[in-house]
């Protein structure tokens, strides 16, 4: 699974959904961020967005959810 990091910190992974069979992108601390398309699930601290794999990735979103995130590092 590729994990990146930021300052040292786990930070956000690429993977695949078991269930819906598409990409997402999991935050590590998603708990603390508000996005209507970030998914909870079952998982305690993680957030994930699912990426649909027939359309173009949505760089905006994906950007400024990163961006959230890294407000929480610094």
């Amino acid at each position: 699974m590729p994990f990146y990091c930021y300052n040292g910190k786990m930070f956000c992974y690429l993977w695949v959904h078991k269930k819906y069979g598409q990409p997402y992108l999991g935050i590590v601390e998603g708990k603390s961020i508000n996005h209507p398309d970030l998914i909870q699930e079952k998982r305690a601290r993680m957030k994930i967005l699912l990426i649909d794999a027939a359309k173009d990735i949505p760089v905006k979103k994906v950007t400024a959810i990163l961006k959230d995130v890294i407000k929480l590092y610094q």
